[in-house]
């Protein structure tokens, strides 16, 4: 659910598995992905099983399914491919609109990404429909995906003192984001002490129901962030749809209409950036999966001024863009599975509040 883009180079086409339980929907899939010459689509299924007998035949590089069908549904279908042959998945389903509690279920499940399926598909604007169909497939077909598995509770390496008394945690996300972010609220406790704000690139129609479905789960208070207020501990603010998220000199919460950076606006660097212009060492930088470039600076950033910048690993990231850019700058102190993120959070947060 990201607007930027890595894709991997390759001369061969870029095989598509569909998955619907209308041969009509199926028909006019394919006809709209036959306009993209770099994009085949391998094989056909008119449910999540008849779909998983396929996949050892048609070996695909990206599967597109949609969610209501008989014998398995597309939630079933996902889970079951994580499990055993994982691949990226893009779901496209008149069930998954903005506001619907499906479409982060189906992301938790494993799926990559959305589409929104026009309720009369033959009567939907063609041109502009295929080039969203074929955009999401190109960029499905340069991420990685892995099989779903609880991850064992790890102690986090053995982490400094911070330099002064921490104040605030800033994490960026992009693709991937929502799975990753939800692994480490759900792990910081009520008493936690920092706000923490996070810039998640989204479709602004869909951070609302993100930030429910999130809060179900996260010991601390998730919402969106209210222009003018100041943070508060034990709260995790989103930025806003559209715009960035930045601090004014008394610490509070100002949106901006600024022009976008790095392709975004909200921008993770413009947040880390003000942060560290308001907070100094007291601030603590997060990267998480996601494509592209957006945050790398901001990191750099907070690193010129003695604060903690933590970045996702290469394994357990979706797409290893953004945080593999704040390595390649010497930005990231540290480099933590996903699933250590949280207990070093937990750790440096702790010790930061003994800092004279």
């Amino acid at each position: 659910m990201s607007a930027d883009c890595e894709i991997q180079g390759a001369d061969l086409p870029i095989r598509v598995l569909l998955v619907d339980d209308s041969p009509i929907v199926l028909r006019a899939l394919q006809r709209l992905l036959s306009r993209s010459p770099e994009i085949q689509v391998a094989g056909t299924a008119a449910n999540g099983r008849e779909a998983l007998e396929l996949l050892p035949v048609v070996n695909p590089d990206v599967i597109c399914t949609d969610l209501y069908m008989p014998v398995m549904n597309g939630l079933e279908f996902t889970r079951a491919v994580m499990a055993s042959h994982p691949l990226p998945i893009l779901v496209v389903s008149v069930s998954v609109e903005p506001g619907s509690p499906n479409v982060f279920h189906l992301l938790e499940a494993g799926a990559v990404d959305i589409l929104p399926k026009p309720r009369d598909i033959l009567c939907a604007h063609p041109d502009k429909l295929a080039d969203e169909l074929a955009s999401k497939i190109r960029i499905l077909a340069g991420v990685r995906v892995f099989r779903r598995k609880i991850a064992p509770v790890v102690e986090p390496p053995s982490l400094p003192r911070p330099l002064a008394p921490l104040r605030m945690v800033v994490i960026g996300a992009s693709t991937g984001g929502p799975q990753a972010l939800k692994e480490i609220l759900e792990h910081l406790p009520v008493s936690f002490p920092l706000p923490v704000v996070c810039v998640q690139h989204i479709g602004g129609s869909f951070l609302s129901g993100m930030v429910a479905w999130l809060a179900e789960t996260s010991p601390l208070s998730v919402r969106k962030a209210i222009h003018g207020e100041r943070p508060e501990a034990g709260t995790a603010y989103f930025a806003p749809e559209d715009a960035h998220l930045e601090l004014d000199g008394g610490g509070r919460f100002v949106f901006s209409l600024a022009s976008p950076c790095d392709g975004h606006r909200p921008s993770v660097t413009v947040s880390m950036r003000a942060a560290a212009r308001c907070f100094g060492s007291g601030t603590v930088g997060v990267l998480l999966t996601g494509m592209g470039q957006d945050g790398a600076d901001g990191m750099v950033s907070i690193a010129a001024m003695d604060g903690i910048t933590i970045a996702q690993d290469e394994a357990s990231s979706i797409v290893y863009g953004m945080p593999r850019e704040a390595v390649a700058r010497g930005a990231a102190r540290y480099v933590l599975p996903l699933e250590q993120i949280a207990p070093a959070l937990i750790t440096v947060a702790q010790c930061g509040k003994n800092v004279e």
